[in-house]
């Protein structure tokens, strides 16, 4: 008798346990996502077959796993906002959102996450899109392996590729951005990880911060932008490993950085950059095992930064290594390969003997008069940047790598 018991226990919770997937088909007994969801119980999982669904205004309001079978399409006719999710352990994978409605004075998203937590959303293709994944006070999320392809001609109508707003604890990875107004964008967002993502033919920036502290990101690519990344008021950015590459234009750059204190650049490359990076404002960063190669300018340091770190970073071929407006200089170089370096090791120790004095006076001219460029591989031009090395009168006179590497930094 007792052996009966369990086994009945054993099969009614399996039954319980495993309930068949609640499937959406046009000839199944519900036909769209939006009755699929009114009929669900919590964590059930709802299946939606291939096709095509015309909806929009769906609404997700309670704890479930949404599963594309090849790629369904959901089509929001450009009427508005497609899919928006208000619980807790919302899952959303392999759906395929189009025609995404563009409004003035409403942000429509392909979908959207509304103060939820431990939600996924993975495996989407998103296309004809205002904003693509808008997560709004929300945490615990992850967005993985998405592709958003945007069609954003001009900044003032269109939208960011993914979006976080008031929300902490993201991960964002994997994903790939194109063609819309930021590839990624953090405002008020702390402890995220961006990390392994392509963000790239984006009309501003591939991403892009504002006050959003102690975030993580690394592996990323960042090409083809109008700007690679802007990092704006926030603190503790670690910034790893990521490529930033032909971000190219009269305004344009690899990496902004304003008012951004206490952070680490390692390990990145910066390469075909109008200017690799663009400092405003920011101190205590520590910047290091960063590559600078064929950029117009490696670093443009544009005045209040102090107690920066410039340590083992190869500077290769660039047309100005390090651009200064100040005379006054509190930041530390040592230790860095400079291409342009001319100076000799006599105890073949690795350091160069004379100190490397990687700002020259024509840059400082052409920050004041930026037609000057014209004259930039003229015999005039080596002959003050010369003079000035040797005896500096407009640059600062301390600004210098007095442990100049004579070979390129491996690591």
């Amino acid at each position: 008798m007792k052996t009966r018991f369990t086994l009945f226990l054993v099969i009614l919770m399996t039954s319980t346990t495993y309930a068949s997937p609640l499937e959406v088909c046009k000839r199944c007994p519900v036909s769209t996502l939006e009755e699929a969801i009114s009929q669900s119980k919590d964590f059930d999982t709802i299946v939606v077959k291939k096709g095509t669904y015309k909806e929009h205004a769906i609404l997700v309001n309670k704890p479930l796993t949404i599963i594309g079978e090849n790629y369904p399409v959901i089509d929001g006719e450009l009427k508005g906002e497609i899919i928006t999710i208000t619980a807790d352990n919302v899952t959303v994978d392999g759906l395929f959102i189009i025609n995404v409605g563009t409004s003035y004075t409403e942000d429509f998203a392909a979908i959207r996450v509304k103060k939820s937590k431990h939600f996924l959303i993975q495996n989407l293709v998103l296309e004809k899109l205002f904003f693509g994944i808008y997560i709004e006070k929300s945490s615990y999320g992850k967005i993985f392996h998405n592709k958003v392809i945007g069609d954003a001609v001009e900044e003032y109508n269109s939208g960011n590729g993914i979006q976080l707003w008031y929300s902490n604890h993201i991960e964002i990875e994997h994903n790939y951005v194109e063609h819309v107004r930021d590839g990624i964008y953090l405002e008020f967002s702390d402890d995220c990880i961006i990390k392994n993502n392509v963000s790239a033919l984006n009309i501003r920036y591939g991403l892009h911060f504002m006050f959003s502290n102690d975030d993580t990101y690394q592996d990323n690519t960042f090409e083809n932008n109008g700007a690679g990344v802007a990092v704006m008021f926030s603190k503790k950015i670690k910034m790893y490993n990521n490529i930033f590459k032909e971000n190219w234009g009269t305004a344009s750059y690899g990496m902004l950085l304003k008012e951004i204190n206490d952070a680490e650049i390692i390990g990145n490359t910066f390469e075909d950059n109008t200017i690799a990076i663009n400092i405003e404002g920011s101190n205590r960063i520590i910047y290091k095992h960063n590559n600078f190669m064929n950029n117009g300018w490696a670093i443009k340091v544009k005045g209040a930064c102090y107690t920066n770190t410039f340590v083992e970073n190869n500077f290769l071929y660039n047309s100005f290594d390090i651009a200064y407006n100040s005379k006054i200089n509190d930041n530390k170089f040592d230790r860095n390969y400079w291409s342009s370096y001319t100076g000799y090791d006599l105890d073949k120790d690795g350091v160069g003997d004379v100190p490397y004095r990687p700002v020259k006076l024509f840059s400082y001219i052409v920050n004041r008069t930026p037609e000057t460029i014209i004259l930039l591989r003229s015999m005039f031009i080596d002959i003050i940047d010369f003079s000035e090395k040797v005896s500096p009168v407009f640059t600062p006179d301390n600004l210098l790598d007095a442990n100049p590497l004579t070979k390129q930094i491996k690591w």
